[in-house]
């Protein structure tokens, strides 16, 4: 058994071979449902030389096992034997494709005591694997609900994560760049070179690598996430020039500009379907305790701040960061939804007509990743945010759970997107499954 101390980075913790990350931290003092909703309670920060960390091992789903879905509904699995899937995108003839990816290598995000135990971190969560860099191609012809089709349609990319199609092109978010593919409706493979349209913040650290991509109605613009470089900003601002944001990028002359900033680590994007507004979730923070900070679902204003890396919820100011900038709090504004601390939202799609019943009929389908850093654990489950004129409406209501179970992951769900025939798919990049939920029928 080895003891790891650090008073430099906060971390102290005892791991050994036959000891789970899980003996780390203090657990959450608020009820969880505190830190969700419109108004969340924001308990002071702790901070202590011992981080929480609380991680679910992944395994893999034990044969003729399945998630548990809300009344009303069912769940099967649409592919499996995937390799890390992580993103989703139905085409408009049905076909779905799948972002295989993974994290790029990180030559110096490893150093010293803190990047080991991260490391640990992450190789007991399932994301150490090496990416496949592919985009699958699944076909339901029969629409029975399961793909009988599958082929790799592009390979050779850089982590890739966004997907979007605007007429004939097919645009990818590579950790490092956004291309485009010529693709013609019912290709199963694309063989045609890639085409640059710019490059995005990448390098060997490279912190949040996923970028997602979304297009405007029109197709004249594509919006990009592009997470942080850090936790809060403790390699220097420098590093994170262009990141913590969401761009706005003219696809006919890859013109871009920032079109919000000060969000961590956006993700998952839609456009609403009633106002036409652009929505995001954010992964927020960590070490801060098991209460703070939660993750937000929020609308996206046109050149609005967000708060970080200076505060957080709004004017909350995180202590940690150096130097203090007063102006920039100031001009930071709250997010529209609070999540709960540390459920991890990565994806994120609007309800599409009645497909699931009336119940999630208008609102919001989010993927939590789930939690490494709470006692007890968040997240590890899809949920449905209700919505009314354009506006969260009520509290999460759970969709797909069962993720966990004891101290093992079995899956962890990612990227979500509706079908052509109204079901819900569920990327889950430790099952390597895609699930799809669908209504009850009579």
């Amino acid at each position: 058994m080895i003891m790891v101390f650090s008073r430099a980075f906060g971390l102290s913790c005892l791991v050994g071979a036959g000891m789970a990350l899980s003996a780390c931290g203090q657990p959450a003092q608020l009820p969880f449902e505190a830190g969700v909703g419109p108004q969340p309670r924001l308990p002071a920060p702790q901070q202590a030389l011992v981080p929480t960390i609380n991680i679910a091992k992944a395994r893999g789903w034990p044969a003729g096992t399945l998630p548990t879905v809300a009344p009303g509904l069912v769940v099967k699995a649409f592919a499996q034997g995937l390799d890390h899937p992580r993103w989703l995108y139905t085409l408009p003839n049905g076909d779905v494709l799948v972002a295989e990816s993974n994290a790029p290598s990180k030559p110096n995000a490893n150093g010293g005591i803190k990047g080991w135990v991260m490391k640990q971190v992450m190789t007991a969560a399932g994301a150490a694997t090496l990416s496949a860099n592919r985009i699958t191609l699944l076909r339901d012809a029969d629409r029975d609900g399961v793909a009988e089709t599958r082929s790799v349609l592009l390979e050779g990319l850089n982590s890739p994560f966004g997907i979007a199609l605007i007429g004939e092109r097919l645009y990818v978010a590579n950790t490092d760049a956004i291309v485009s593919f010529v693709y013609q409706t019912g290709q199963t493979r694309i063989g045609g070179p890639a085409e640059k349209l710019l490059d995005l913040p990448a390098g060997p650290l490279n912190h949040h690598w996923t970028k997602n991509i979304i297009a405007s109605k029109d197709g004249k613009r594509l919006y990009v996430t592009v997470g942080s470089n850090s936790n809060v900003a403790e390699n220097g601002m420098a590093i994170e020039t262009g990141r913590a944001a969401i761009w706005e990028v003219d696809i006919g002359s890859g013109a871009h500009r920032l079109f919000a900033t000060g969000m961590r680590n956006p993700n998952g994007m839609g456009w609403e379907p009633d106002t036409g507004v652009l929505w995001t979730v954010v992964n927020e923070r960590d070490e801060l305790g098991s209460d703070l900070v939660p993750d937000y679902l929020t609308s996206v204003r046109d050149g609005a701040f967000y708060g970080w890396p200076w505060s957080y919820y709004g004017q909350h100011v995180d202590t940690r960061v150096t130097p203090v900038e007063p102006a920039m709090v100031a001009r930071a504004i709250a997010p529209d939804y609070a999540l709960g601390a540390h459920v991890a939202p990565l994806g994120m799609v609007f309800s599409v007509g009645q497909g699931l019943g009336p119940l999630f009929a208008n609102g919001v389908f989010i993927g939590e990743h789930g939690s490494w850093n709470r006692k007890p654990r968040s997240g590890y489950k899809v949920v449905y945010v209700p919505f009314s004129r354009g506006q969260p409406n009520g509290l999460p209501i759970d969709v797909v759970t069962g993720f966990v179970r004891g101290d093992e992951a079995f899956g962890r769900p990612v990227g979500v997107a509706i079908d052509r025939l109204g079901g819900l798919l569920v990327a889950d990049d430790v099952g390597n499954t895609v699930w799809r939920v669908s209504a009850v029928r009579p």
